[in-house]
């Protein structure tokens, strides 16, 4: 492989994991103001999937060939004119250009600088590369969105998967009484990550176990059993709903006006400064990040396999390099 070339996973067609396959393509240069990374590790997020199958971000994508992934971890290579906040060898972390290509399925990426930072530093890079987008979808919804407060009661769906244990996480630094769904085997996991009460969805109706809820952290969707609009019985009046994956519909936005409460759409966007709190708090011990398996990118088809079965507790990873 020379210099100006790299290993990346392509995908020419839409479909099933089958169509992600590794190969040679050219090694991206920095514009002004951008730094290109070696990529060590790419997290793997329910998004890459959806979007391999022609949901999640394909209609920004736009028609294949494109390379999937966003989360990543590595080391600054090259720096671009322009750039004062990293240098070349500098341990960054980031969730660049989402929800447009950013091509972390690969051995180097291009990005802003200002969308990456320095990676925590008590965590390796496959820890470092599960954190961006789950994290950021947390913060971002519980914060920036919710500005969830202390004393207040969040209800977390899908408490046990990779943006779901962080948002517990989260929750719990910011003084909030924390309930999470998920299945019993979680459920002891989870109380040490500090929630306070978890409920076994597959054993009993959320909502004939949970009530008074400020603010519901949806990560199930109406599309799964209408998880969001049954998540309207549990909030307090003038709560809120945050709808993550499956976006908040018409009627689900009119079901809540009429009961009184608010209903939020969410998307993540990139955020230096959030991602660079969030390295503080991984470091100082207050939040862990779970990676139930890594593999290698030739495998990259196996790992999507694995995690479109919903069957993972916290995160999947690519070792890159």
């Amino acid at each position: 492989m020379s210099e100006s070339s790299m290993r990346a996973v392509v995908q020419d067609a839409l479909g099933g994991p089958e169509v992600l396959s590794v190969r040679e393509v050219p090694r991206p240069e920095p514009l002004p103001t951008e730094v290109r990374v070696k990529v060590h590790a790419a997290g793997i997020n329910p998004v890459d999937w959806k979007t391999r199958a022609g949901g999640g971000m394909a209609g920004v994508l736009g028609e294949p060939p494109f390379i999937l992934g966003w989360d990543v971890s590595g080391v600054v290579e090259k720096v671009g004119f322009g750039v004062t906040t990293l240098k070349e060898g500098d341990e960054v972390y980031g969730m660049p250009w989402f929800p447009r290509q950013a091509g972390a399925y690969a051995e180097y990426v291009t990005a802003p600088a200002r969308q990456f930072v320095l990676k925590p530093s008590s965590v390796g890079h496959e820890q470092a590369a599960a954190v961006p987008l789950a994290a950021l979808t947390a913060w971002q919804a519980l914060v920036d969105t919710a500005h969830v407060t202390s004393g207040q009661r969040v209800l977390i769906h899908a408490a046990a998967g990779g943006v779901g244990h962080l948002a517990v996480q989260f929750a719990k630094h910011l003084g909030a009484h924390v309930i999470g769904t998920a299945s019993a085997r979680s459920h002891d996991w989870l109380t040490k990550l500090g929630a306070d009460e978890v409920v076994d969805y597959t054993d009993v109706r959320f909502e004939d176990a949970v009530s008074d809820v400020d603010v519901v952290i949806d990560l199930v969707g109406d599309g799964h059993d209408h998880t969001s609009t049954r998540s309207l019985e549990v909030l307090r009046p003038g709560g809120l709903l945050v709808a993550i994956p499956g976006g908040a519909s018409p009627e689900l936005v009119a079901a809540g006006e009429a009961k009184g409460l608010r209903v939020s759409a969410f998307l993540v966007e990139p955020d230096g400064p959030a991602l660079a709190r969030i390295a503080e708090l991984i470091d100082a011990g207050d939040v862990v990040v779970e990676v139930e398996e890594t593999f290698p990118l030739e495998e990259v088809a196996r790992a999507h396999a694995r995690g479109e079965s919903n069957r993972t507790r916290g995160k999947l990873v690519l070792r890159v390099s």
